[in-house]
């Protein structure tokens, strides 16, 4: 074989067939860097075999629904229930029966960047995804609970499609579709696990905004999350306009103010 080591290491990028005649003349090789790029050529493979059994596996409730007779079905999930501050967020994602996201899973296994990357790839497959918010102020009104099921609502008649189907985290909503709830969804369902993606990524971006509106309290980084520093900004600078006053221990501190 005349090909240099980076010359087999960029065609050996390019096959995924066992059988490739390249990849079969570069076993044959003799020179330790080639015999290297076939381990990690096999390794990689290797580990692409078993994202596509994980990803066939998270399209299972897909498959039955499909096999119910639904085609368009819509994963929603939901993010912002703990924080002391800024919305919640649900969103509503129908993925094409087709569909390839390598990596996708339940956005808090997934680093910062890995979300990001993958809530662009969703955008751009998905046949509709839909975003429902319920600010602060809705959250105090109402509860947290009912603010979730709002949020899920807002996202379900923001698709573009109307679904046949509900497939959803641990929840159900008030709606006249077919719905299954699933415990710990996003790991189970590439629809919802997809939902709780766009979900995630767009609540950050609306923390981060208002990470810029009120520096003290680092929404930035907490997303308004009772962190350390978030709780002494509350202590030092009380509550903004968008911390939920219904929540502990920002509900104490508004009790106190007025008496």
């Amino acid at each position: 074989m005349n090909y240099t080591i980076k010359e087999v290491e960029n065609r050996l990028e390019q096959i995924t067939n066992m059988d490739d005649p390249f990849l079969l003349a570069c076993m044959d090789d003799e020179r330790k860097g080639v015999q290297s790029l076939i381990s990690r050529w096999k390794k990689r493979q290797a580990q692409q075999n078993l994202e596509h059994i994980r990803l066939e596996k998270m399209k299972q409730y897909e498959k039955e629904a499909r096999q119910q007779g639904f085609q368009l079905i819509a994963g929603i999930d939901e993010v912002g229930r703990g924080p002391l501050a800024g919305p919640v967020v649900a969103a509503a994602v129908i993925l094409p029966e087709d569909i390839d996201l390598p990596g996708v899973n339940d956005s808090k296994k997934l680093s910062a960047s890995k979300r990001e990357l993958l809530y662009e790839q969703i955008l751009e497959k998905a046949i509709a995804v839909g975003i429902g918010v319920v600010d602060s102020n809705d959250i105090d009104h109402l509860n947290i609970y009912q603010a979730t099921k709002k949020a899920m609502h807002h996202a379900v008649n923001d698709l573009s499609v109307f679904p046949e189907y509900l497939l959803l985290d641990a929840m159900k909503i008030d709606a006249p579709l077919p719905q299954l709830s699933l415990i710990k969804g996003d790991a189970l369902s590439i629809s919802i696990a997809s939902a709780s993606i766009v979900a995630k990524v767009y609540r950050d971006r609306i923390m981060a905004e208002y990470g810029i509106q009120y520096p003290a309290y680092h929404l930035e980084k907490n997303m308004g999350y009772g962190t350390k520093e978030h709780l002494q900004a509350l202590e030092q600078y009380g509550p903004t306009p968008i911390h939920r006053k219904s929540f502990s221990p920002i509900k104490e501190m508004v009790e106190m103010k007025i008496k």
